[in-house]
């Protein structure tokens, strides 16, 4: 029988736009990218020319520290474009899409080797860090959390219906490398999440950040200072499970096209590197000020229309840019139809179940930090969270490795940074303490 969590600290913020669960099909053509910056911690290094010839599986760029480590372009056809940026940083790599979808077949037998030439070991990250992987080391663990508890996310049992072979063979493979765990939702029936082969699984029951693989590791096996884990996303896990059955990589996804300025929320079949443009078609007030926003509203990136689907995203979402805004009495006026987690508006009188439709301004500037434990309620980690943010301000290695900055990544602290009333950025504050750490150990 699994092992039962229960999380009481974290905060569920309903947010109106939820996807129906319904799919809508889009083409595979136009010009897909691949974003070097979707792989966070590798340097790229292009090993194609624009005019070359690819397949599904062909390597587009590879990391000059571990050239092994392959990404792949998602769909067969003609480069039409290396695009640089400022001293030459490679920004994408882009590819006419034939809509043939030849691929590469592969048929290493080792369980790694195969998974670095097919393209798919670029996409696990590892902890400390929270940067793309090295091959060379010796993870302790894999972990997979099966369900994603921010708002608007997408719902995986949802995506999983029809593919529940494919996510068992990802779950063997990955087994041949190192222990699996798997975390699901108190919520969650599907068989192969509940019972799965191969892994060990953990039910996790408690608002968000519960669907969070740092908040995962953290209550079932905590890193020490030396050792390595590794993480998957769930459809990652399906992409893996394809290359077991068929020997060839297959990078479709199905994500959710959610948020509150969607006119039409609900699923859609796409690949990693599609235009967005095709999938929000029609979905959009154009006289809007509107953020898109590759993710969920708590940790995704920012991009526009002409942008593409994020290596990792399992959603786009639409929300109000905030911008056009102009509200007479300010901060005096009652907002009934504000979200807050204080009681400052009189929302707070409605029904929980309530959805709120919030946009992307900050309201106020940043202050001085204030120890008034706002970040331990939605903090559900062994974690002082504060002083390990003003661990990482004041740049102290030694106190930051003893509040247990190895265990930490940027999303873990989105919920932190949207109740902060000192409106630091602290997703961007820990990126920059793991960067800093990460040099001074490498």
């Amino acid at each position: 029988m699994a092992n039962v969590i229960k999380l009481r600290k974290g905060l569920d913020v309903n947010l109106k736009g939820k996807a129906s669960l319904e799919i809508m099909q889009t083409k595979v053509e136009g010009q897909y990218a691949l974003v070097p910056d979707d792989f966070y911690g590798m340097k790229p290094k292009v090993v194609v020319k624009e005019g070359d010839a690819v397949k599904v599986g062909d390597a587009l760029f590879v990391d000059k520290n571990h050239p092994e480590v392959k990404f792949v372009s998602p769909v067969s056809g003609t480069v039409a474009l290396v695009e640089r940026g400022e001293r030459r940083k490679v920004m994408s790599v882009r590819v006419d899409a034939d809509g043939k979808q030849e691929a590469v077949s592969f048929s290493e037998k080792d369980p790694l080797k195969l998974l670095l030439a097919s393209g798919l070991f670029g996409f696990f990250r590892q902890r400390p860090y929270d940067v793309v992987a090295n091959p060379e080391d010796k993870p302790k663990a894999i972990f997979v959390s099966a369900f994603n508890s921010m708002p608007l996310a997408q719902d995986f049992e949802y995506v999983l219906k029809g593919q529940e072979q494919t996510f068992q063979a990802g779950l063997s493979l990955l087994s041949k490398v190192a222990k699996v765990y798997l975390g699901i939702s108190a919520k969650q029936k599907t068989p192969v999440l509940t019972a799965p082969k191969d892994c060990t699984v953990t039910v996790f029951d408690g608002p968000a950040p519960a669907g969070n693989v740092g908040v995962q590791i953290n209550h079932v096996s905590p890193i020490n200072k030396g050792e390595v884990v590794w993480t998957l996303g769930a459809e990652e896990v399906l992409f893996v499970g394809r290359l077991a059955l068929t020997g060839k990589v297959d990078f479709s996804r199905t994500i959710a096209i959610a948020g509150s300025e969607v006119k039409a929320p609900k699923y859609a079949k796409v690949l990693v590197g599609q235009p967005l443009a095709s999938v929000l078609a029609g979905q959009l007030d154009e006289q809007k000020s509107l953020r898109i926003i590759n993710g969920n509203p708590m940790v995704g990136v920012k991009t526009c229309k002409e942008g593409f689907l994020a290596a990792h995203a399992t959603e786009v979402t639409v929300i109000p840019e905030g911008d056009d805004v102009y509200e007479m009495l300010g901060w005096i006026a009652p907002r009934m139809k504000e979200f807050s987690t204080s009681r400052s508006y009189f929302s707070w009188l409605k029904p929980k179940k309530t959805e709120y439709t919030l946009d992307a301004r900050i309201k106020g500037g940043e202050r001085h930090m204030i120890m008034s434990g706002e970040y331990d309620r939605v903090f559900p980690m062994d974690i002082y969270a504060g002083y390990l943010v003003k661990a990482i301000i004041s740049g102290d290695i030694d106190r930051q490795e003893a509040l247990g900055i190895y265990e930490v990544a940027p999303e873990d602290f989105a919920l932190a940074e949207f109740v902060d009333s000192s409106k630091l950025e602290l997703q961007r504050i820990v990126r920059e303490g793991l960067d800093i750490l990460r040099k001074e150990n490498m």
